[in-house]
């Protein structure tokens, strides 16, 4: 006992000197995400019920998720460049001022037009604050706290992404009672997806206070990035190959376990609620304790380990049939898959030049969105004639090929230099081929 509590109180202040480094910018952008990581939250539980509730069917949920991301996916790279031509703290704004508009419209008009527009809009949005987040958090931490603050920032976003779903689980039937409504009808659902937006519009106003940062003239030429992109090809190909499996796994499953817990296991909205309050704050406690992992194991180590580890809980979860051990299963793998990707993302943006972090952050952001973008309709076709159980497997598959790109690319043990029979010379691989 004595040891651990030696431990924890270096680990303790350990945090409280890298939390210190922060600066002022980094903190006022924790603060919005702290608000609006919180009406996310209840957005992501409740928005797919309030579609259900309205008369439409699964199939109609699969498009709309795909549709999204399949925004997200097509703008990603403008937005790089617009992000690059406006700055961070623009960029921001925009991003957060346009995803509350698109809840606004389906709350107030809704129908199948607007549904769909208004994700578009929706993919957009967040497709321009993905891409901001990278880049703004790499140029306002030193190499002392960046990875702390990465991994802060996610791990935030969770803990309030608890608060959200806690809430979301009540509210409907809060505001029912209020409208003298069913807690899940359409109108109690509406109800609550507005009372969000006014909760969103609060965390703008930190972002107000984002003192810009300016790129050297050079590193802000139109084409610096580009001819980044055209040295550095085959690296950047690996650094985001792994993102692009785990995207299409995760679209396969991750957007429907709401659906999967009320239809499978026959659980109502509040336990439903409760289940992902605490699924967020195991995964920001996750979060939190993985930078001092990374400063112990290595950036890519961490991630491999704890990616590999969290599959067999996802087939558990999947395939468990009492629903208490696949809830047990869902918070150790949300823990355990989550907890590295700030990390990896910090280890991308480290090997990329100042100048191309914006395009490098957006072709991320697509290889993040393209599984979204696509997977969601098939799995809802799934659903539909097959159940779940398909779907849970294509994830596992492509998990596990994702967690061997990781470790074949960046952790394996590198072949040595050859030398020559004839003369002494060797031959050594080009650097890129080892990075």
């Amino acid at each position: 006992m004595p040891a651990f509590t030696s431990r924890l109180s270096t680990l303790l202040r350990l945090y409280a000197d890298r939390l210190a480094a922060f600066s002022l910018n980094a903190r006022l952008y924790l603060l919005s995400v702290v608000i609006s990581g919180a009406a996310m939250g209840v957005f992501r539980l409740l928005f797919n019920f309030y579609v259900l509730a309205l008369g439409y069917d699964e199939a109609l949920l699969g498009t709309l998720i795909a549709l999204s991301s399949l925004s997200a996916l097509l703008s990603a790279l403008p937005m790089g460049y617009l992000v690059d031509r406006l700055g961070h703290k623009p960029a921001l704004l925009l991003g957060s001022g346009l995803s509350g508009l698109a809840v606004v419209a389906m709350v107030l008009f809704p129908s199948v037009g607007v549904f769909v527009s208004m994700n578009l809009l929706l993919g957009l949005a967040q497709s321009l604050s993905g891409v901001t987040m990278g880049p703004f958090l790499m140029e306002n931490s030193g190499e002392k706290e960046r990875t702390y603050l990465f991994s802060f920032t996610s791990g935030l976003q969770t803990v309030s992404g608890f608060i959200g779903n806690w809430v979301g689980g009540y509210l409907p039937t809060w505001l029912g009672v209020w409208r003298g409504v069913a807690p899940t009808s359409a109108t109690a659902y509406a109800l609550a997806l507005g009372a969000i937006v006014a909760a969103a519009a609060l965390g703008l106003l930190p972002l107000l206070f984002l003192r810009p940062l300016h790129l050297a003239r050079a590193e802000r030429s139109l084409f610096a990035p580009l001819s980044y992109l055209g040295r550095e090809f085959n690296t950047i190909g690996k650094l985001i190959l792994p993102t692009f499996l785990t995207s299409i796994g995760a679209g396969l499953i991750m957007p429907f376990m709401n659906v999967f817990y009320r239809q499978v296991h026959h659980q109502p909205d509040p336990v439903i609620g409760t289940l992902f309050a605490w699924g967020s704050l195991a995964m920001g406690l996750g979060l939190l304790i993985a930078p001092p992992l990374a400063d112990r194991w290595g950036k890519v180590p961490l991630v491999v380990v704890t990616q590999l580890l969290s599959i067999p809980f996802l087939a558990l979860m999947g395939f468990a049939p009492w629903f208490p051990l696949s809830a047990a299963a869902y918070y150790i793998r949300l823990t355990l898959m989550n907890m590295g990707l700030p990390v990896y993302q910090a280890f991308v943006m480290e090997r990329v030049e100042p100048g191309a972090r914006g395009t490098v952050a957006s072709l991320v952001s697509m290889a993040n969105n393209f599984g979204w973008a696509f997977s969601p309709t098939v799995s809802g076709w799934i659903q539909v004639h097959y159940g779940f159980a398909p779907a849970f497997l294509g994830t596992l598959v492509l998990y596990t090929l994702a967690v061997f790109c990781y470790w074949y690319y960046f952790w394996r043990p590198q072949p040595q230099p050859t030398a020559l029979p004839a003369g002494g010379a060797t031959f050594q691989r080009p650097a890129h081929l080892n990075k």
